[in-house]
């Protein structure tokens, strides 16, 4: 229908903690969320593939090449030297492991998230980035090389989308509000809205401390994305808008053209 409008509602982060992990699929489970980007290297990734595949999540890889936080830190499956820091896990920002990298090296590490993917039983149906684009160049040939689709927002338009746009920087207090407005005013046509969910707890709370850059995406971000991608009141209203809640697999196919 031309007049459709068509919503993937895209989790990111599963398999970086247990909490990311009963967030997202409770979203999935009891809310609106349609998708989920899974981090290969975190030490969660077999959970997250083993809740993907009971409860039929559609998934694609959060292609990750660093690590934000002060005490949750994860490792590439590579060796390659350009990858780490002196601590021998991936570098906190974008800017630092741009600068640092090796094409090689991202190249082969992104293989090898792909390939560790594909071997706990789950299906690609897109590529796209954790927290930017480090290696735009390594990003483009390790799609090539797979045939998958890589979704980033630059690249939005060309993929067939009408729009990306993210719940989770919203502040806390006006998030509600952005939320119901956001659904409220969706035009036709296909649109991503990237989540990040997850349940409270000394867990995620612990990941980072309060003077840490990423301190509120820890724990108090995800929060309000979990209360509010299954509040009633926003299930209610994508159902009497008519909004079609979809996947990139149902929609793009999952496959570079």
């Amino acid at each position: 229908m031309e007049n459709a409008v068509k919503l993937i509602v895209r989790g990111d982060d599963f398999g970086m903690c247990h909490a990311v992990n009963e967030g997202i699929t409770k979203a999935f489970t009891e809310g609106i969320v349609t998708q989920a980007s899974v981090m290969v290297p975190c030490p969660w990734f077999t959970e997250a593939a083993a809740l993907a595949r009971t409860h039929g999540i559609p998934v694609g890889i959060h292609q990750t090449l660093t690590c934000e936080w002060d005490f949750l830190r994860w490792r590439p499956l590579t060796s390659g030297p350009s990858l780490t820091g002196p601590d021998g896990t991936f570098y906190r920002s974008v800017a630092e492991a741009h600068d640092a990298l090796d094409h090689q090296d991202a190249v082969a590490e992104l293989l090898a998230q792909a390939a560790l993917f594909t071997a706990e039983g789950l299906t690609i149906e897109y590529l796209d980035v954790h927290m930017g684009a480090v290696a735009p160049k390594a990003y483009a040939e390790v799609a090539d090389k797979l045939g998958e689709l890589f979704l980033y927002s630059e690249l939005a338009r060309s993929r067939g989308l009408t729009s990306i746009d993210g719940l989770t920087e919203r502040d806390t207090s006006g998030k509600r509000a952005w939320l119901l407005n956001y659904l409220s005013t969706l035009q036709p046509g296909l649109h991503v809205l990237v989540v990040h969910p997850a349940v409270g707890g000394p867990e995620i709370a612990s990941m980072t401390g309060p003077d840490s850059v990423p301190y509120r995406w820890a724990e108090e971000y995800r929060i309000a994305d979990l209360e509010l991608l299954t509040d009633p009141e926003v299930i209610a209203l994508v159902r009497d808008r008519g909004i079609e809640l979809t996947s990139v697999g149902k929609t793009l196919g999952g496959r570079a053209a």
